[in-house]
């Protein structure tokens, strides 16, 4: 088992205080939005080797297949599309052809891998995922009655279901929308929220993102898409081509080991709006809360069914004073979220872990068992024969059903 030192990033929608905090140290004013567990190059783990030496993670770990991230939010993230994988390898080779360096503000493709990934609370998290079904779309514009939620209106009606969504998604973010229009919808949402009126957030979601970015096409968008509210221990799932943007609030992300995001409002970074619209993938809001599988008698297994990751969640305790058995894998990044923890490997070798802090481990560590007072969460790769967990569609004309991925109810 290795000690992990992990790289940080700062972005001007992150926490000054949250990720310090739960680091064990003393904010120093910069706002710390993401710390980043894994073998990705831009932003790579190290490790202390077998000569005593620092050497990033992939020496002794390989390429590993997920990444694992701290992500800390004060105020909304980018609006945003992750690829699948064919656009993935298309564009990152398009990018490289083109000579764009791979640190350039302006690159889209990072690297040509897609970028599933999976959002698990740590407190209270905000979140904005998929699109509302057509039917909610249109009351929240018919409520606001103004002359461009009008006119969207209209052209929803005469395109319903996904493919007029993204046409407005599309025209909206091409054809322009000026800032006054934008100011006009966000005074009715005030008003409508000020008179105890709203149509499953979406009107207080856009005032919420309009002090922020006032004039913004991303404030307009919000109102088609899904609020997802979290609560420490629950998660979801954000599947390639989900439209989505986090509002606020702390999470552990476990993804495929990937950094393509293309994005098209919300932010200072650079748009890819045509970029974003060839992304969106077809379906409605689609599946997104997963339900957690048991492992044992302390352990949650968040498995979303997709080859690169899965998240396992073990509440430590005196409850079982010989340790806590984690599930198995070849390779995996554990870290603790709570009290402290030591861990043990096959061959005796322990490490001890507070809050915030993280190791790898290798094949050669076989079972890792943890003892202590505490929460650790641990990325691997499940086996094929772990258990999917459910995953709950967003759709309200689902009822809130459970559903297996890959069988969707009616209308999907």
């Amino acid at each position: 088992m290795y000690l992990l030192d992990n790289a940080s990033r700062a972005y001007d929608w992150g926490s000054a205080s949250d990720i310090p905090r739960f680091l064990g140290q003393e904010p120093d004013g910069g706002r710390m939005a993401e710390v980043w567990m894994g073998t990705h190059p831009l932003g790579q783990s190290t490790v202390i080797g077998p000569d005593d030496v620092e050497v990033p993670l992939s020496e002794v770990a390989g390429e590993l297949p997920f990444m694992f991230k701290i992500l800390a939010a004060d105020r909304p993230l980018s609006l945003q599309v992750h690829p699948n994988a064919a656009i993935a390898r298309a564009g990152f080779a398009a990018e490289e052809a083109a000579g764009v360096p791979l640190d350039a503000p302006h690159r889209t493709y990072k690297d040509a891998s897609h970028k599933p990934e999976m959002a698990y609370a740590l407190t209270t998290f905000d979140t904005l995922v998929g699109f509302r079904p057509t039917a909610e779309i249109l009351r929240v514009l018919h409520g606001l009655d103004t002359p461009l939620t009008e006119r969207l209106a209209d052209e929803l009606h005469s395109m319903p279901g996904f493919r007029g969504v993204v046409r407005l998604v599309e025209r909206l973010l091409t054809e322009g929308v000026r800032p006054g229009e934008i100011a006009a919808v966000v005074q009715a949402c005030r008003e409508l929220v000020d008179s105890g009126v709203d149509v499953k957030r979406a009107y207080v979601t856009a005032l919420e993102i309009a002090e922020y970015y006032p004039d913004d096409i991303g404030v307009i968008i919000s109102l088609a898409l899904n609020r997802l509210t979290l609560q420490p221990g629950e998660a979801a799932f954000l599947g390639a081509g989900i439209i989505h943007a986090h509002l606020k609030g702390m999470c552990l992300e476990v993804m495929a080991a990937s950094d393509n995001v293309l994005r098209a409002g919300l932010t200072t970074k650079a748009l890819d709006p045509q970029g974003l619209v060839q992304c969106l993938e077809e379906g409605m809001s689609r599946l997104a809360r997963v339900t957690p599988e048991p492992f044992g008698f302390s352990t949650d297994v968040f498995n979303p069914d997709v080859e690169e990751f899965a998240l396992a969640v073990s509440q430590c305790s005196k409850a079982e004073p010989e340790g806590t058995l984690l599930p198995s894998a070849s390779r995996r990044i554990v870290v603790c979220t709570g009290g402290e923890v030591e861990l043990f490997n096959a061959s005796g070798q322990h490490i001890k872990l507070g809050r915030g802090e993280s190791v790898y481990a290798g094949p050669e560590d076989g079972d890792i068992r943890v003892i202590g007072t505490g929460e650790v969460a641990q990325a691997y790769r499940a086996d094929p024969d772990v258990p999917v967990g459910h995953l709950v569609d967003l759709v309200a004309t689902y009822g809130e059903r459970e559903l297996r991925r890959g069988r969707p109810g009616p209308g999907a």
